[in-house]
């Protein structure tokens, strides 16, 4: 049985600031919040409740020698103390409850957000910062919610206190009234700091993360080239950097601890000697100044919540503030239809816009499945149904090649004739697929890994795994297809994890596929192999291979080489081994003739 989703459908966020997508949280979950409003008030107040019956037993018991009224008393305080019990349970559990659905929507929707963006995300936010943002960010954005029980019941405690105190002596219930706004003022400046510092920790911890993250990732390489001590010293030394600012926050922290402690503890040391100079003069009962000390004291519960939901909603707006820059990130940056139609010059910075100006865009029919791919930066079409190769000069414009006709970035491309950037983002991603030869490899079994969204059965599993040449790394595997394998599929070696994601990309049979350089880390028999299979598998189906190895090259129907951000020549392998030096001596390696023959066996051809 697959796992359910606590919130198959998080919701539209409000992300026009920080405080009202907080408040998108509060209004996703109306009842269970008026249930910790109504829970955490009755709470509040119910604290209130002892005192008063304390000051009965002692006025109508113990001062008048009444047993049955003292013991009637008694048995009030202790059942208020159990109704209290009961009250602070429901509380707690009703406000766990909509802190862990706030954590649980702000995941969802940052999943959908991070799935939706996909390979544009390393391009515009460090891995560290993502990682903070689903980790602490969504856990300090939901404790904003505890306002809405015990912060809201806090606010009424107080006015029922301040109600209760003026029935009994208007002096006592104005020093009480006073003390709030002497918190507030007092406390004030040290929360508008602490959002300033608060903010700069975050920053520092983000970029901390990344810089962890990538240690750990080339951790190999490191040790391999003797760099791994230079950089654990560069990480102590931003780990101290880091210190030093959560000492700043810390230092702010205490002395809003301090003070939310030092200042109700003054008032009540003051309102009690009033309350006790009161009583020796008669103006009120021992009774009413064991209640006005009772009052005060559970008077500090709510100035406490007030103050520390105070200090929540300032790590709050903080973190959400970084939550809604990540959920603002656009998987590229669109054209205008005016910009995408009838031209082809090549894209400039000023050409870009974001998604709210794209009038319709996103919404015409993608093309038939043979329809051909075009990119007018490069002059390149691919054309329907058949295997084409680019070699370029350039890696990196291979790349962005790849990139453009898998809208990863804006750009002109067409698919049939229709812009890229007019279908629909989700129908694009399911049927142009554009796979690298360094993509991530989660971890689990190595049947989960091939599997991607489909449920294969084994036979058409170990199928792809024919094509990409990968039956051998089934065979030296343990448990054959059930291994469990790491993150990142590090206990294989370069060659075998290449294999895998070929297999992958294989197995998730796109209409359009891209691959970007798929047997640089394997020998020229295997490449060989997987070139003749590759041709096989592929056939009636369009697909580009970004590729220099001659290989590959051969076994394409039509080869294009792309030089200085142009296609330069098209034709066949041979033809262009023939007709262009610079296509030679690019794919010979070392300058050296390249045999223009299939692969059938690899025997013959450089590598």
């Amino acid at each position: 049985m697959s796992p359910q989703l606590p919130h198959p459908d998080p919701g539209v966020p409000d992300t026009r600031g920080p405080i009202r997508y907080i408040w998108w949280l509060v209004r996703s979950q109306p009842l269970r919040v008026l249930r910790g409003s109504l829970v955490g008030t009755a709470w509040m107040v119910a604290l209130s409740l002892r005192p008063y019956l304390i000051s009965r037993a002692v006025d109508d018991g113990l001062r008048t020698g009444d047993t049955g009224a003292l013991l009637l008393w008694t048995a009030a305080i202790v059942v208020a103390g159990l109704g209290l019990a009961q009250l602070g349970i429901m509380r707690h559990r009703t406000m766990t409850f909509i802190r862990e659905d706030a954590s649980a929507r702000s995941a969802g929707v940052l999943l959908r957000q991070l799935s939706r963006i996909g390979a544009v995300l390393p391009r515009k936010l460090a891995a560290g910062e993502v990682a903070t943002v689903g980790g602490s960010d969504i856990v300090n954005t939901s404790g904003v919610l505890t306002m809405t029980g015990p912060g809201v019941g806090a606010i009424v405690a107080y006015g029922v206190v301040a109600v209760v105190l003026w029935s009994i002596s208007p002096l006592l219930a104005l020093c009480v009234l006073l003390g709030v706004p002497a918190v507030t003022v007092i406390v004030g400046p040290l929360l508008r700091r602490l959002d300033r510092v608060e903010s700069a920790y975050r920053h520092r911890q983000g970029q901390l993360t990344t810089r962890a993250g990538d240690i750990v990732a080339g951790l190999r390489v490191l040790a391999g080239v003797g760099g791994r001590d230079l950089f654990a010293h560069r990480y102590a030394a931003r780990s101290q950097e880091l210190l030093a600012e959560g000492y700043r926050v810390g230092a702010v922290r205490s002395w809003i601890d301090a003070l939310t402690v030092a200042i109700p503890a003054g008032f009540l040391a003051a309102v009690v000697w009033l309350a006790a100079r009161m009583a020796v003069s008669g103006e009120i009962t021992v009774g009413q100044l064991v209640a006005v000390y009772g009052y005060v004291a559970v008077l500090i519960v709510p100035v406490w919540f007030m103050l520390e939901a105070s200090y929540q909603l300032i790590r709050g707006r903080v973190a959400a503030r970084r939550i809604i820059a990540l959920l603002k990130l656009t998987p590229d940056d669109v054209l205008t239809p005016d910009d995408v139609q009838g031209s082809d010059d090549v894209l400039t910075p000023g050409d870009r816009r974001t998604p709210g100006d794209v009038a319709g865009g996103g919404d015409q029919p993608a093309p038939t499945r043979l329809a051909d791919l075009h990119d007018p930066e490069t002059g390149l079409t691919v054309p329907g149904g058949r295997l084409t190769a680019v070699a370029a000069a350039d890696p990196a414009e291979a790349v962005a090649l790849a990139d453009r006709l898998g809208r990863y970035v804006a750009s002109r491309a067409s698919w049939g004739g229709v812009p890229l950037t007019a279908i629909a983002l989700p129908e694009l991603r399911s049927r142009i697929l554009v796979a690298d030869h360094d993509s991530y490899l989660f971890a689990g079994t190595l049947r989960e890994i091939l599997h991607g969204a489909g449920r294969r059965d084994e036979t058409e599993i170990l199928a792809g795994l024919r094509v990409a040449s990968a039956d051998d790394v089934v065979e030296a595997l343990p448990d054959g297809l059930d291994t469990a394998i790491d993150t990142r599929a590090r206990r294989l070696s370069g060659g075998q994890r290449q294999r895998v994601r070929l297999a992958r990309a294989m197995l998730a049979e796109p209409e359009v596929l891209i691959l970007i350089d798929p047997t640089s880390a394997v020998d020229a028999h295997t490449e060989a192999r997987i070139a003749q299979r590759l041709r096989a598998a592929r056939a009636g189906r369009t697909t580009l291979l970004l590729a220099t190895s001659p290989l590959l090259l051969a076994a394409a129907d039509r080869v294009a080489h792309l030089r200085d951000g142009r296609i330069v020549a098209t034709g066949s392998h041979t033809e262009l081994l023939e007709a262009d030096p610079d296509y030679r001596a690019l794919v010979s390696r070392d300058g050296e003739p390249v045999a223009a023959g299939g692969p059938a066996d690899g025997e013959g051809v450089l590598r």
